[in-house]
């Protein structure tokens, strides 16, 4: 995992041209976001302002293929080969030394040649070869007398045969990604073998497998570059960013985090993901169950679990030993005096001794312990469960049915992205409220305070996507079912948009109090600080921000005639019509106060 110190290296690393670039295209789709606005209505939710949930800090990254992570390489051993007059084998042995940084190598190179030349084993003159005119030579290491011509040696003049160069580098290969700094075969030589000798010797096999070991360095040893850690995926991913959120999408649209290489998991630290996920693939969780719903043998102490109705207990065998339940006492030993066989009083009156204490103390924790981590666990699985599933509509959505729903209501698809957004919400939505219930398990249980605002602000981001998951899965259906346009459809654009907006507001909300740990919690007071606690009200604006008519909450002493035409729902924030419903909010039903 990186330090801070080399993330904010990264991000220095980033040049003007690159910043440029991103400005210039973010202003390209601000234009073309104006012409859509003067092109298409969208019934006053700024569609081409949604986003996905969160609104997230930007970030720059990039997403790279093989191809684009070898023109790198080519590139960067070009820069060295020109800047510094060396041979390109040369300048890739100094590039993967230094980790393919560009930078390190000029400033080392520069700083003091011989030391750099020392370490990385290259020679700054062949060695002069005064056996031109023999015609025969004994390689050192099989000890056969080869011709001249077939016999081998890097720049440091040592000779070997062919076939003995061949199996040092083959044995070199088949090791793993170290016979990339390979050096020469004769122990006392510290001479660097290049990537030109290497490949005219090997087998074709043998070069895939190096070029793969060399394509790879450059993500593997490259602090700025990772791999996409989606299965099967074979993208890298630059991070150039000191700053905001570490959440990256892959271009084969797996979500992960650049810091701790799990599945994005914002508005909740990486810390805590790991202790989650851990906690999810640990045996300790076994032993929870074990111990709250089984008891050992009193004999041999393995642990037994009840499936029948009656308290005689007989051990598997070798150990066969037989005793009850209830006391765990020997079978034998009950009889009139403990109440019968099948009615022992025997435990009873031990506890009340206090015989039984601490056992009962350890399995009632560990039960309740479990139940605690169960509930989390749950809804963490059903979240992610419901995800996945939203995104699977998702896809069919936005390769079938927005096609068919523009059919059957004679609407062009650019007036259906609505629809698209209402998902997009969703399944970003169920990916955040899935993080917030592994945030609620760490949740310290003493901090009640910050527990009750974190239920509360939870509760209602949840019930809020809910609706909205409602209205898009199971509302649309009725529309994509008929055979000709409905004139609700209109109605149900205004419900499910404004359903989109509410959630994104719930959840912005929801993010930015988990990301910061709930600072705005006073604890001492048992109070929410007034500035992040409340309700989003009067959230919703027009385009170019100029808030809505009538977005003060109803009740106000002075309204306009034109003000009177519009209420917010106390519940949902969302700014209805008096034309569409006086009493009733369209969104979620709450009545009007």
């Amino acid at each position: 995992m990186e330090s801070e110190d080399e993330m904010q290296d990264a991000w220095a690393g980033t040049s003007d041209d690159e910043f440029q670039n991103e400005e210039e295209e973010d202003e390209d789709s601000d234009a073309l976001a104006s012409d859509d606005e003067d092109d298409e209505s969208d019934y006053g939710f700024g569609f081409n302002d949604f986003q996905l949930s969160t609104r997230r800090p930007q970030t720059i990254f990039t997403v790279l293929s093989e191809q684009d992570i070898r023109q790198r390489q080519d590139e960067a051993v070009a820069t060295i080969t020109n800047f510094l007059s060396i041979s390109p084998a040369d300048a890739g042995v100094l590039l993967r030394h230094f980790k393919w940084s560009v930078s390190k190598v000029n400033d080392e190179w520069f700083a003091d040649e011989e030391r750099v030349r020392a370490n990385v084993g290259l020679l700054e003159k062949p060695a002069t070869s005064k056996r031109k005119n023999v015609k025969e030579m004994t390689c050192q290491i099989c000890f056969e007398v080869h011709p001249f011509e077939k016999m081998k040696e890097p720049r440091c003049g040592h000779y070997f045969c062919e076939i003995c160069w061949t199996g040092y580098i083959h044995t070199a290969i088949n090791d793993g990604p170290g016979c990339l700094t390979l050096r020469c075969a004769d122990p006392s030589c510290g001479a660097a073998i290049g990537e030109d000798m290497v490949l005219g010797l090997v087998s074709k096999e043998d070069q895939q497998k190096y070029m793969r070991y060399l394509l790879r360095s450059y993500v593997e040893d490259n602090r700025k570059v990772k791999w996409c850690p989606a299965p099967g995926c074979e993208y890298a991913v630059e991070y150039q960013a000191g700053v905001g959120s570490y959440d990256l999408v892959c271009k084969c649209g797996f979500s992960f985090c650049w810091n701790c290489r799990e599945e994005a998991h914002r508005p909740v630290d990486c810390e805590t993901v790991n202790k989650w996920i851990l906690k999810n693939c640990a045996e300790s969780e076994n032993m929870n169950w074990i111990l709250a719903n089984s008891k050992p043998c009193p004999k041999c102490k393995r642990p037994i679990e009840k499936n029948q109705g009656c308290m005689h207990i007989t051990c598997t065998p070798p150990c066969k030993f037989e005793f009850c339940w209830l006391c765990l006492g020997a079978w034998t030993d009950h009889g009139e005096r403990t109440g019968g066989f099948y009615a022992c009083n025997r435990y009873e009156t031990a506890k009340q001794e206090g015989v039984y204490d601490e056992a009962e103390r350890r399995r009632e924790m560990a039960k309740n312990s479990l139940e605690r981590y169960t509930h989390y666990y749950e809804r963490w699985a059903t979240n992610e469960s419901s995800r996945s599933k939203a995104l699977a509509d998702l896809q069919l959505m936005q390769s079938v049915k927005v096609d068919k729903l523009s059919d059957i209501q004679c609407q062009p698809v650019s007036q259906l992205k609505f629809v698209t957004d209402a998902w997009l919400q969703i399944v970003e939505c169920r990916r955040v409220l899935k993080w917030t219930y592994a945030y609620g398990y760490y949740l310290p249980e003493n901090e009640q305070t910050k527990r009750q605002f974190f239920e509360y602000s939870q509760g209602e981001a949840e019930a809020g996507l809910e609706r909205l998951h409602q209205c898009a899965e199971k509302e649309l259906q009725t529309f994509l079912e008929g055979d000709s346009p409905n004139s609700s459809f209109n109605d149900f654009r205004t419900k499910l948009a404004g359903l989109t907006s509410v959630t994104r507001t719930y959840f912005e909300n929801l993010v930015r109090a988990l990301e910061s740990n709930l600072s705005d919690v006073d604890i001492s007071k048992g109070a929410v600080k007034s500035s992040n606690s409340s309700k989003a009200s009067g959230s919703s604006k027009a385009r170019g921000g100029r808030p809505k008519s009538g977005s003060t909450r109803s009740g106000g002493s002075s309204r306009s005639g034109e003000e009177m035409a519009h209420w917010s729902c106390e519940h949902c924030t969302y700014v209805n019509t008096t034309a569409t419903s006086s009493n009733v909010c369209i969104i979620c039903g709450y009545p009007r106060s």
